[in-house]
């Protein structure tokens, strides 16, 4: 898995505008709900378009070793289920590799079942803590035994009479809100959710299509969401969006490289989802939606971007931080070459993702000649303008692709190359990041130099 043996050094700078069409990979969330959906479904469901990262192959691998039959038929993925509450015990260790989403769903759908599984994962998995995940789980009636503060190696011990369950999210989380949504699956009555702040809806929109009877009402805690339990799904033949999390490299680089036009299609714009697109545009970007449509109860559009020389700094609304907290990295990337400061606020969440992920930028975007201040949940770039950026340093990706993604963008428009130290942890989510950025004119060598 990622992380492991030789790491690889990577270098990107600024030559080339960057032109062409963006193929990105298909959105990690809907593939990885894709399969663990399928393998709790009766027959068989069909997945166009699945992101095949290392991500979501250990999601399958984990539904094969819970007795679901996944295999690769040409370009389309297929599952035959063994319905809700049918998961056999694995014999085996599961390994999600560095897939915080994957392991956390499925322990959601294995904690109402009477049988036990242990999980590990990569270095930077085992760091992350799944409290939050195991403490609604055992409300169900699972117990999990894993190291201090909830880490994993992790063993779960599914509730064999499970109770149906009322949960108040205390944290924005959509993995959390799903691995509760999943476990009511196989527990009699009603489950609820109740979520203060909305994340992304990919689980409900998807339970839905499978054939859950689900609802979801707002009220003055937030929205409520209720999930009728024993329901039988039914398979599907799903159509994968393009995920906006990776289409935001290509995007933000051709924001800030001159001479740059990209076309990014069939990306997902799932509200929950969309906000640095529209934090783009509030900046100036010259960035248009072209060909909106639905797909799959998602809606979707072609995105094209060009290079912005005209961007502004704003105060990204803190809001909007639940649907683009993956994307902060990259804006923070795009905020160094507009004009002026931007702000961003409510992002406590970052520094518990698969690395710190605002000390992470905060200290290579210093090292590259970019001014930041950072609190608890909040930092701000003080913009340098178009091609103000002095580059030169070598950063540490801290095993975390999006780091390394982000960095390797900078490089691109900077005025010195920008190296960082591994870049071998891209491969989870975004396995053709280099040959694609490569294909648009974008200069990466495989070096320190």
């Amino acid at each position: 898995m990622s992380g492991h043996g030789t790491p690889t050094p990577m270098t990107a700078r600024n030559g080339n505008a960057l032109r062409g069409e963006a193929r990105v990979p298909g959105d990690k969330s809907i593939s990885h709900r894709s399969l663990i959906l399928g393998a709790l479904s009766v027959g068989e469901t069909r997945v166009r378009g699945l992101l095949d990262g290392e991500d979501v192959l250990a999601t399958g691998a984990a539904m094969r070793a819970f007795g679901a039959d996944v295999s690769q038929d040409g370009d389309e993925w297929v599952v035959h289920g063994v319905g809700v509450g049918g998961f056999a015990e694995p014999e085996d260790v599961i390994d999600c590799g560095n897939a915080g989403t994957g392991v956390r769903l499925i322990m959601g759908a294995m904690a109402t079942t009477g049988i036990s599984a242990t999980f590990t994962g990569d270095a930077s998995l085992r760091s992350r803590p799944m409290g939050r995940v195991t403490d609604p789980l055992a409300l169900f009636g699972a117990a999990s035994y894993g190291r201090s503060g909830g880490r994993l190696p992790l063993t779960m011990v599914g509730a064999a009479t499970p109770l149906p369950v009322e949960y108040e999210l205390p944290m924005p989380s959509a993995q959390v809100k799903s691995a509760v949504l999943l476990a009511g699956l196989n527990a009699p009555g009603e489950t609820r959710v109740i979520e203060p702040e909305a994340t992304r809806d990919h689980t409900e929109r998807m339970l839905r299509g499978f054939g859950a009877e689900l609802s979801v009402e707002d009220s003055k805690d937030g929205r409520v969401i209720t999930l009728t339990g024993y329901p039988e799904l039914k398979p599907q033949s799903i159509d994968v969006p393009r995920d906006p999390s990776s289409a935001a490299f290509p995007v933000c680089a051709a924001l800030i490289v001159e001479g740059s036009d990209v076309l990014v299609p069939n990306i997902g714009l799932n509200p929950t989802r969309a906000g640095l697109f529209y934090t783009l545009q509030d900046m100036g970007a010259d960035l248009t939606f072209e060909n909106q449509r639905e797909e799959g109860g998602e809606p979707v559009a072609d995105l094209r971007a060009k290079f912005s020389p005209d961007m502004k700094g704003i105060d990204v609304p803190p809001e909007r931080a639940a649907s683009m907290i993956d994307e902060y990295p990259i804006l923070s990337v795009v905020a160094a070459h507009a004009e002026g400061r931007t702000y961003m606020a409510g992002v406590k969440e970052l520094r518990v993702k698969e690395s710190d992920r605002i000390d992470a930028m905060a200290v290579g975007l210093r090292a590259n000649g970019v001014e930041v201040d950072e609190g608890e949940d909040w930092w701000a770039v003080e913009g340098r303008g178009a091609g103000g950026v002095p580059g030169g340093a070598a950063v540490a990706a801290r095993l975390d692709h999006r780091i390394a993604m982000s960095f390797l963008c900078l490089g691109l428009a900077s005025q010195k190359p920008v190296t960082v130290d591994d870049a071998s942890p891209i491969a989870t989510s975004f396995p053709i990041f280099e040959s694609l950025m490569s294909g648009l004119g974008g200069q990466l060598d495989r070096s320190n130099s």
